[in-house]
Parts: structure tokens; sequence; C-alpha cells
């Protein structure tokens, strides 16, 4: 009997990495009829990560009253993987662009729901979040976020506020003693598929901005704001993000869990192929079979099928 690894990303636009290794498991049988199947779909951080990771690990979603990103109350969600201590976790479940309902504000969303979502996640065991950034709908810098998370963002006249990215200009300090003991001992990757840094031509709010609602003045601001966040962050907190690669990520969520959380950026390939234990499961292997949408330049830079194929190189495993 062979082994065969089936480790597709989704189609975007045209099937889910679910439907896709369902698609090559059936073609895979009709020619090796006795072949070990081993089935992973993956997703990059966006929408669809918590059922890709559910579906190759096993586990339950669960369901969550939190904050949407028009500050409405929503119905979100993350996954508890059958491990019983991680959870994965998708923004865009909280914060992502279809709860805007088309009233799309990228001065106005908010993270604050996915604070609650990580929250929620802690109080039901999780000791390690999976933290996926991508189809957001905020630039506020993860502030939302961390102030669901007990982080007090001050005024000039000392008043305490939930920043948003029109608003990150009214800041003056960042007080992180109030921070949730919650979140002590507990282990969060941020899975972020790109290297924007926080501000400038190619930051958050001049890259992803438009996207979300933003016109030409809105970016000027909205980067200047963002600035302003950094250098608050420099001063109260002693950390330089704004130049980091991924800072940018999600409307500055990249640089927000780096700050406030102390979490470290990942590529979403190199995270669920730790997860899943994507080495131990190679020897043996007859070939890894993956794809992508498009395979282009970005492609090289640590996406779905360069990664697997990295590690499946160093095991002499073939990739298709």
């Amino acid at each position: 009997m062979s082994k065969w690894i089936l480790m597709p990303d989704s189609f975007k636009g045209t099937m889910s990495s679910l439907e896709i290794c369902q698609l090559m498991r059936e073609a895979l049988l009709r020619h090796v009829p006795d072949a070990e199947v081993v089935s992973i779909p993956v997703a990059d951080g966006g929408e669809g990560s918590v059922e890709a990771f559910l579906a190759a690990m096993g586990g339950h979603r669960v369901e969550v009253p939190c904050t949407g990103p028009d500050f409405r109350k929503i119905s979100g969600f993350y996954g508890l993987l059958a491990d019983g201590y991680t959870a994965v976790i998708e923004m865009a479940a909280a914060a992502g662009l279809p709860l805007m309902d088309g009233r799309l504000c990228a001065e106005g969303a908010t993270t604050y729901g996915v604070g609650e979502l990580i929250l929620a996640a802690i109080r039901d065991g999780a000791r390690r979040i999976i933290l996926g950034l991508g189809g957001s709908a905020t630039n506020d810098g993860g502030c939302g976020c961390a102030a669901a998370l007990g982080v007090r963002f001050l005024d000039g006249t000392g008043a305490e506020y939930v920043p948003v990215g029109g608003t990150l200009d009214r800041l003056c300090r960042i007080d992180m003693s109030h921070r949730s003991p919650l979140l002590n001992g507990v282990e969060i990757v941020t899975m972020c598929d790109v290297d924007n840094p926080l501000c400038g031509p190619n930051g958050a709010s001049a890259v992803f901005g438009p996207q979300k609602g933003a016109d030409p003045d809105m970016v000027t601001r909205l980067d200047r704001n963002l600035r302003h966040l950094s250098e608050v962050i420099r001063q109260d907190l002693g950390r330089e993000i704004a130049d980091l690669p991924g800072a940018g990520a999600a409307g500055g969520m990249g640089a927000g869990v780096m700050a406030f959380l102390g979490s470290r950026l990942q590529m979403g390939i190199e995270t669920v192929l730790d997860t899943v234990g994507f080495d131990a499961l190679l020897p043996g292997a007859t070939a890894v079979l993956t794809g992508e949408g498009r395979i282009d330049c970005q492609s090289l830079r640590g996406k779905v099928v360069i990664g697997i194929a990295h590690r499946a190189r160093q095991a002499r495993v073939p990739v298709v």
C-alpha cells in the first residue's frame, strides 16, 4: 500500500481546499485503489481557516456572541481542536469585510470582537491560540482587540476610549497594567502571509485601505494615524514595530498583536505544517499533491506550495 498526502490551498473564487481534497482523493483512488490517503486542507489565515483546521485535525466549532466591526453585536466563532488546548481564530469572524453589510468605513471599524473571541477561547481551556489575519474591514492597528483584552488607551484628557482608525490621532498613552491575566502563559501564534510594514506607500492604509472603503484622502489620514500609534507604542511600550515585516497586515493588526499580545508572526503554511505534524507524516509517503489558485512570483515568498516543497524536499518526498 502506498501513502499519498493531499495538501492543497484553496483555489480562491473556485473551490475551497476541503473540496479540492475530496476531488483529489476520488481521482487518486480510481488509479490507486489501495492507496492510504492523508487529506490536509489548508487555509492561509483568512476566511475558511477554522474549517480547514477542524477538517485536518478534528475538534469542534464554538459560536460566541461578540462585537462586529461596526460595533453591532454579532455571532462570531472559533475552532477548538481535538487536542483540547489549541484554538483557531480567524479575525474575519469578528472583523471581516462581509460583516459590514456593504457599509464600509475603514476609519470607524473595530477589531474589538477579535479580542472577545480570544478571551472566550482561553476560558474554554485554550492554551495555544492560532490567530489568522486576513479579510478584515479594519484599520485600527489592533487597538480594539487589545482594548477587549484590558489594555487601556487614553486620550489627552486622560479619558479611556477604544481607538479606531479615524481616532488614533487622539491617543496619548497606552496602559498595559490592566491587560487580562488570562493571557498569562498562553501562546499566541499569528498567521500572516504578507510582509507589508505598518505605514508608508506599502503600508496597511495605502495597500489595503481602498478595499475597505478608503478614498485617497482617508488613506492619508489613516496612514498618519497609524504612524502616530507606532510612536506612542515606542514611547510607552519601548517597541519599534512600524517597519517590521507583517506589521501592516489586516489594517495594522500585525503590529497590534506583536505590541500588545507579544505574538510572533508566522507564514500561514509554516503554522499549518507544524500544527498537523507534517514532518512526521512524510516518511514512507509516495508523494505530496498540492496546488493553489495561481502559481506566480508570490508563490515563492512562502506561500502554500513552496512551503510544502521545502519541507518535503528535506525528507526526499516528491511534490506534485
